[in-house]
C-alpha cells in the first residue's frame, strides 16, 4: 500500500501522476498491459476517484497511457499502431501515407564524448552504441540517420538484432530491452551534404539537406537517445503540430 506521507507544493493528482509514472519505471506494468481501475488506485493512494482520473487524463496526455473506451486504460506502446509513426516527421508533400524501409548501414560501440555525453548526460568514458541507417520511401533515401544509445541501457545489442528487425526502432527497442520512448526534443537547421551523406543519399554533394538533432526521453525524463538525422526534402516535408 502506497501513501502519501509528507505535504507538497504540487496539486494532488500530481503527485499521483509522480506516483504513477515511478510504477511505470519500476516496471510494475508493461508497456501494452492495462493498470488498475480507477477505483483500485484510489484505494491503493487512498485519494478521491476524481483525483485519479485527473492524474490519468495528464499521463494520457503526455502519451504515457491510452485510454480505450470501455476496456481500461493501458501503457502506451510503440508497438501499437498508432505510435508506430508518432516520431516521425517526415512526410511526402502529396500527403500520402506511408512508412519508410529502414537500410543499416553501420553499427558500432564507442567511448561517449562531446554531444553523445552531454546530450545523454553519460558520465566520462562511458560507452554508446551508434547506428547508421537509411530511411527509404518508395526505394528512394531520404533520411540518414546516426542514432547514439547508452550501451549500458541496451546490453546485448548488436548488428544480427537490427539486421533481423523489420518496423520501428522504438517498438524495437521497447520489445528487447524495456526501454520506452515517452518524448522527444528536436532542433532543425539547413545543412549542405558533405561526400559521405551525399553519397548514401544519392544526392550531388553540396545539396541542401534539413538536419534534425533529436533527444527522446523515457519515463522520469530521462534522456535514452540522441539521433541526427539528414534528410533530403525535394519531395519531403518535415511536419509538425503545433496546439
Amino acid at each position: 500500500m502506497t501513501t502519501l506521507t509528507s505535504p507538497s507544493f504540487r496539486p494532488l493528482y500530481d503527485q499521483i501522476k509522480i506516483l504513477l509514472t515511478q510504477s511505470l519505471i519500476a516496471g510494475e506494468w508493461r508497456p501494452g498491459e492495462s493498470i488498475p481501475s480507477e477505483i483500485e488506485l484510489a484505494q491503493r493512494y487512498k485519494v478521491s476517484q476524481g483525483t485519479v482520473r485527473k492524474a490519468i487524463d495528464a499521463l494520457a496526455a503526455d502519451n504515457i497511457v491510452v485510454r480505450r473506451q470501455g476496456k481500461g486504460t493501458f501503457v502506451a506502446s510503440h508497438a501499437q499502431e498508432r505510435s508506430t509513426t508518432r516520431f516521425l516527421r517526415i512526410a511526402p508533400d502529396q500527403d500520402v501515407h506511408e512508412y519508410p524501409v529502414s537500410e543499416l548501414v553501420g553499427f558500432e560501440r564507442e567511448r561517449a564524448s562531446g554531444p553523445s555525453q552531454r546530450l545523454l548526460d553519460l558520465r566520462a568514458g562511458a560507452s554508446v552504441y551508434v547506428i547508421h541507417r537509411l530511411l527509404k520511401f518508395h526505394n528512394t533515401p531520404t533520411v540518414l540517420d546516426e542514432i547514439h544509445l547508452p550501451s549500458a541501457l541496451f546490453k546485448g545489442l548488436d548488428e544480427a538484432l537490427l539486421r533481423k528487425h523489420k518496423g520501428s526502432m522504438y517498438g524495437f527497442l521497447e520489445s528487447h530491452f524495456g526501454i520506452t520512448m515517452i518524448r522527444a526534443e528536436e532542433r532543425i537547421k539547413a545543412v549542405l551534404a558533405d561526400h559521405h551523406s551525399a553519397e548514401l543519399l544519392e544526392v550531388p554533394e553540396g545539396t541542401p539537406l534539413l538536419c534534425v538533432d533529436r533527444i527522446a526521453f523515457t519515463y522520469g525524463d530521462r534522456p535514452v537517445e540522441w539521433r541526427r538525422g539528414l534528410c533530403v526534402t525535394n519531395s519531403y516535408s518535415y511536419v509538425n503540430e503545433v496546439s
